[in-house]
């Protein structure tokens, strides 16, 4: 856990006062910056010490085959990773013979700062060599949301004890040798060696080198350019080689007289562009970016997050730190989202290898819920991607069967990649997924056109995929028989609740495409007797239901399997899939994230108050929260069902997840669905926000330690303001929006623009806290007098 003081808790920053090289893999996830397209591990410019270099381009891949002891028919043949591009960041310096290096002479400060609002990671030190010799040394870097292929760093260098000649090189290298793995599954593969070199070139100040990955034959070209200034006196050389770019510059330094370098980097990639092509890219970028210039990336980057942050923010007083955190976290989702432009949002974003870069049903529900109400165009180029890999699932249908679609449960180019089928392709869930980001997106935007050349199309093929994969059993019902839900530690199981109930939804939003659209449908083969049998199918829908217990079984055996031996399951075999045999893990009562829970959230229309508290509190019982999609879940269920406090716990857990690496695996990136999770587990949780069936609602209620919750919502074409206190709500238009109608607390509620609405909150029913399993218990939170909020070791 990363500890303070040397990360205080800031409302706008992400600071790290000190270097902790125990730390250095979290801290390069935590500082990364990306832009959608391109992203850069948040290394030290000088590239070592290092736990991971990283530089990423969405969608670059290479494929590797899928071993398999004993393989089977429809087995996916190829697994595809992520590629640690060329490497741009690299600026090293040599101090008279003395290289910069913080294992070597003094360190006397060093301090690195992520501005979310500026959008900037700037680096500040100052270092004395072993000679003797001082220098202060000042970076900032940027990955331009303006300027998708751009990336730039300023690096200044300033003489402290007298005149010294220093030397900076300026890299580009491919290739980069990435240290072992650690064994954990969720890592990744390290793939090696993975770029051929094609071409390597050098102008004056400028470099451009370009490769083509040895088995995907996808191409990429990077560059360099140097503006150099208070440079008097300056000596220069540029090299090329195939797999290395390099500028070294030397100058005599006087103190009060810095050397000020900026670097501009360009990326280009493609599957179809010749290498020539992308130089020419690459080249045209760096032109661009020249005639911008370093200020004006910068000032440029801060009017795209000015009017970002004007849509977004969530303002929480009462506890600093988990403030700092959500911003945090919006800020990542950004980054992930975009300049992604048709291409998916990789589970850990452009911050690191791990699940290969590859993207999950995690983005259709936790990520695009943030995006569709806050930057709306995000979630519709989101969604555009996974139409254009349409027909890609439509094969992967056919392979097992089906009719219809069958997204891939992970992927980077559209191809299913998991190589374990029970948690992979029986996960379909992924197909209620991507309908349901539909339904949102429509609800929210009314964007027609969207609905007629995409979304109508991704619905209505995934609606078909439940009709071939249930069926109707002898008493009339519609079942989904062996499959995976959400909870991992489950798998092929009869009637998955969750699965269901958002198969459901999928067949009755088909339906209503039809309907909407029969130009559309009749384009799509689609008749009346289809329609008719989506209707029929979501009428029937079984949902099992223990009468015994009165509560919803995840499927329709899992009340019935033996309970998991919590008593007797030691601290440090968590997470069980690290310590246990799946086997074992499949035929007990343990819930690694929540499932039917997340069923209560999303589907809480079919639901009574009295079962979403009743199955809310029995799940409690024995979710052990091995995913960090979980907390995030649990807080927002939590709260609707009046465990206001238990939520608060779990609101702190999800946004601390990656900034205290709660789940020990930062290192290899930031989740990005969990902190799209955490600012839905506060704007969902405590604001109250859904949006079931054709209305957006709320039933605001805050916990006792927080003052105050504001937060906007995008929702067709206007900005509806929410902003909640213990005992009031307030909801406002801006002052050109058009009159809105929604429900608080049940109750229809008309707001028209300039007329601010105040409504009361209702107080919360006393409950006893639930239980949850020994040892998994979430830390809860307390505000202490003086402002700072702290982890005790009191359960909720």
């Amino acid at each position: 856990m990363i500890q303070q003081p040397n990360y205080p808790a800031e409302p706008w920053v992400v600071r790290e006062t000190a270097l902790d090289l125990d730390r250095m893999a979290q801290s390069e996830s935590i500082f990364a910056l990306a832009n959608g397209h391109l992203g850069l591990r948040g290394n030290l410019d000088e590239g070592e010490p290092r736990a991971l270099s990283g530089t990423y381009l969405n969608g670059f891949y290479e494929s590797f085959p899928l071993a398999y002891g004993e393989g089977g028919y429809g087995f996916p043949e190829d697994g595809q990773a992520v590629v640690n591009v060329t490497d741009g960041k690299l600026i090293r310096l040599l101090v008279e013979d003395e290289p910069l290096d913080v294992h070597r002479g003094t360190l006397e400060h060093h301090e690195r700062v992520l501005d979310l609002r500026a959008g900037t990671l700037t680096r500040d030190l100052r270092w004395t060599s072993a000679g003797g010799r001082s220098v202060r040394v000042t970076s900032q870097r940027l990955v331009s949301f303006r300027q998708r292929s751009v990336a730039a760093i300023a690096f200044e260098v300033e003489a402290l004890d007298g005149p010294m000649r220093v030397a900076l090189q300026s890299n580009l290298l491919a290739n980069q040798a990435s240290g072992p793995g650690s064994g954990d599954p969720r890592e990744g593969n390290h793939l090696t060696n993975v770029l051929e070199s094609q071409l390597c070139v050098d102008n004056r100040l400028r470099v451009v080198l370009a490769h083509t990955t040895r088995n995907s034959g996808l191409a990429v070209a990077a560059g360099m350019e140097h503006v150099f200034e208070g440079a008097d006196g300056l000596l220069t050389r540029v090299e090329s080689e195939r797999d290395l770019g390099r500028l070294t510059a030397s100058v005599e330094l006087t103190p009060g007289e810095p050397l000020r370098m900026i670097k501009l980097l360009a990326y280009h990639w493609s599957g179809r562009q010749s290498i020539e092509w992308l130089r020419d890219q690459v080249d045209a970028s760096l032109e661009n970016a020249l005639a911008e210039g370093f200020d004006e990336l910068v000032a440029s980057q801060r009017a795209y997050l000015d009017a970002y942050w004007e849509m977004a923010d969530v303002e929480l007083d009462g506890d600093p730190e988990i403030q700092q955190a959500l911003r945090y976290a919006q800020f990542q989702v950004l980054q992930a989202s975009a300049r992604a432009e048709t291409r998916a949002i990789p589970a850990k974003g452009l911050t690191g290898p791990g699940y290969d870069g590859h993207t999950f049903w995690d983005g259709e529900t936790f990520v695009l819920p943030v995006l569709t109400y806050t930057a709306p165009q995000l979630a519709r180029s989101a969604l555009a991607w996974r139409h254009r890999t349409l027909d890609l699932a439509r094969d992967r249908a056919r392979q097992l069967g089906l009719r219809g679609a069958a997204f891939p449960w992970r992927t980077i180019h559209g191809e299913e990649c998991s190589g374990y089928w029970p948690a992979g392709t029986a996960a379909f869930h992924i197909n209620a997924a991507v309908a349901d980001a539909v339904r949102r997106y429509m609800l929210a935007t009314e964007d027609v056109a969207f609905e007629r050349e995409i979304g109508g199309e991704l619905v209505i093929e995934t609606a078909r995929l439940w009709a071939s994969l249930g069926h109707f059993d002898a008493d009339g019902n519609f079942r989904i028989d062996g499959v995976t839900g959400p909870d991992e530690y489950s798998a092929l199981a009869d009637n998955n609740v969750y699965t269901n109930l958002m198969a459901q939804s999928n067949l009755r939003a088909a339906a209503r495409v039809a309907d909407r659209h029969p130009d559309v449908a009749a384009g799509l083969g689609v008749d009346v007797a289809e329609v008719d049998g989506w209707k029929a199918a979501a009428e029937h829908m079984h949902v099992p239901y223990d009468e015994r217990l009165r509560v919803h079984p995840q499927d329709q055996d899992f009340t019935t399997h033996e309970h998991w031996d919590f008593e007797h399951t030691r601290p440090d075999e968590y997470p069980l899939l690290l310590h246990r045999p799946y086997l074992d893990l499949y035929r007990k009562q343990v819930v690694k994230q929540a499932d039917i829970v997340l069923a209560l959230f999303l589907r809480g229309d079919a639901f009574t108050l009295e079962e979403r508290r009743r199955d809310f509190e029995y799940y409690e019982q024995m979710t052990v929260r091995d995913s960090s999609l979980s907390a995030c879940v649990q807080a927002v269920v939590a709260a609707e069902v009046g465990h206001l406090e238990l939520a608060y716990a779990y609101v702190g857990e999800a946004a601390l997840m990656d900034l205290h690496d709660l789940e020990h695996n930062v290192a290899d990136g930031v989740h990005i669905a969990s902190l799209a999770g955490a600012v839905m587990a506060a704007v969902a949780g405590f604001g109250g926000v859904r949006d079931h069936g054709d209305e957006l609602s709320f039933a605001p209620r805050l916990p006792q330690a927080l003052t105050r919750l504001a937060f906007p919502v995008a929702f067709r074409g206007r900005r509806l303001h929410v902003e909640v206190t213990p005992r009031r709500v307030r909801y406002a238009l801006g002052p050109e929006d058009e009159p809105l109608s929604f429900t608080h607390w049940g109750k229809v509620v008309h707001l028209s623009a300039g007329t601010p609405i105040t409504a009361e909150i209702p107080a919360a029913e006393p409950l006893a806290p639930p239980r949850q399993p020994p040892g998994r218990e979430p830390l809860s939170r307390r505000v202490v007098h003086d402002g700072d909020t702290r982890a005790t070791d009191e359960a909720s």
